[in-house]
């Protein structure tokens, strides 16, 4: 039964994520990219500025200010397609998946400024009078009524794509089999008992959180998101330096792999489709998610939200995924371990590294970026649920999922990771469409914001 419902899952994500969808998602990155004539990567410096706090105003409508918006969608981008989906791309793609990873961050950016702009500008009010943003409200009030199909096709995908279940899996999986079978404090015939019993303990702490809402949930992402980066890329810049020699031949070694036609995802379309699916499991631009959390923005000027969206790939997929992709490369990991997989990958080559106390490192910080993922997730589908039957009924969302945390532990990586990017390619499809239809009134506001000068 397992088995056929892996291989379900994996003909769904594989026929989902093939080229028309790697056409819509890169390609689309690309046109925007050019049809902005690079205006969100020219003011940088001002995204920064927003971010730091400068253009706050309180009685702006909204929820949470920039800084909490941006913490808590990095909290869903900076989770384990950090430290488990790099893993997954170089298992399955081979060394030249992480290439394609950097080209969808890179048009990323120009695809997160016109998505979230969009969000901002086209936010709409639930069924309780509560105002909202995210694909399905861009969809509705920007597009029209008549394009609800699409938004709501948006909300199904998006209640399975953001389930809990990829990020307690692999946090159950680095504990169970980096640290504790190795240090023989878990036998095999204990392993069915402590995944039930770790998912329910985990599921109570998610409970706790999840049931504040999104100012708890701004709130505690604002404070473990910055710690936790800082955290891992110090742990990961140390040995980078230490291994400073090697960096260079395992940057091109990315390069040429992505380009040879050798990989072992079955050649340049196997492994480009293995990279650019990672790369949006890992900064979910053009996916929508994230659009949800920054659409509860405090402000008054839809492409602050834009230039606050874009600097996540920057942050999630050019420094901390490339940070751990050459940790797991300089270390021989990937290679060494051909049984280990996801997290246990990384711990792995964090151990090779740091020693005994590289496995425990990694749990610790599997243990925040799963937990604040999880955190934010929640929301998403919440959200979701919201728009399809009703926000007075979207409450009963948290139940199920925190009973799907429980599940999600107890359940095999392979199943977890092809329902996810299956259900990531779903939400792609109505986010893409959406953005680049509504892409000339995203211009027209970006442009107008500028020459007003409204930052000063």
């Amino acid at each position: 039964m397992v088995e056929r419902v892996e291989a379900a899952f994996s003909s769904l994500s594989d026929f989902l994520w093939g080229p028309p969808l790697i056409a819509l998602v890169v390609g689309g990155g690309i046109f925007f990219l050019i049809f902005s004539r690079g205006l969100p990567y020219r003011h940088f410096g001002h995204a920064l500025a927003v971010v730091a706090g400068r253009h706050d105003r309180p009685d702006d409508p909204g929820d949470i200010n920039h800084f909490q918006a941006l913490s808590t969608a990095l909290s869903g981008t900076l989770g384990l397609g950090n430290i488990a989906g790099v893993a997954v791309a170089i298992t399955m793609g081979g060394p030249g998946a992480i290439f394609w990873m950097w080209v969808t961050a890179l048009v990323g950016v120009a695809t997160k400024f016109f998505t979230c702009t969009s969000a901002l500008l086209y936010r709409g009010y639930d069924s309780q009078g509560n105002l909202q943003g995210g694909p399905m409200y861009m969809i509705r009030e920007g597009l029209g009524r008549r394009w609800m199909p699409l938004a709501m096709f948006f909300c199904i995908a998006g209640l399975f794509g953001t389930l809990p279940i990829f990020q307690i899996n692999q946090l159950t999986e680095a504990l169970r089999d980096a640290i504790l079978v190795p240090a023989d404090l878990l036998t095999e015939e204990q392993i069915p008992w402590f995944n039930l019993l770790f998912g329910c303990a985990i599921a109570a702490v998610v409970a706790a959180v999840i049931f504040g809402g999104i100012w708890r949930i701004g709130y505690v992402a604002s404070r473990l998101v910055p710690a936790m980066v800082i955290a891992y890329m110090l742990c990961a810049v140390g040995i980078l330096a230490l291994n400073a020699a090697e960096i260079p031949q395992y940057l091109g070694l990315i390069v040429t792999d992505a380009f040879s036609g050798q990989a072992v995802a079955g050649g340049l379309l196997g492994v480009m489709i293995v990279g650019v699916r990672q790369g949006a499991f890992s900064n979910e631009a053009g996916i929508g998610t994230e659009v949800m959390a920054l659409g509860a923005t405090k402000t008054r000027k839809p492409v602050r939200a834009g230039l606050v969206a874009m600097i996540g790939p920057v942050v999630d997929t050019l420094i901390v995924c490339t940070c751990t992709a050459l940790v797991i490369l300089i270390t021989g990991a990937w290679v060494a371990d051909g049984e280990v997989e996801g997290a246990a990958l990384t711990a792995a080559a964090f151990a090779e590294a740091l020693g005994g106390a590289g496995p425990w490192l990694v749990a610790v910080l599997v243990v925040l970026f799963s937990m604040t993922t999880m955190f934010t997730f929640w929301y998403y589908g919440a959200k979701c649920l919201g728009f399809l039957v009703g926000a007075e009924y979207q409450h009963y969302y948290k139940y199920f999922y925190t009973a799907l945390v429980v599940v999600g532990a107890v359940a095999t990586l392979e199943v977890v990771i092809y329902l996810v990017t299956a259900m990531y390619g779903l939400m792609a499809i109505p986010t893409m469409i959406a953005t680049l239809l509504l892409a000339p009134r995203v211009m027209r506001e970006a442009q107008d914001y500028f020459r007003r000068r409204d930052w000063l």
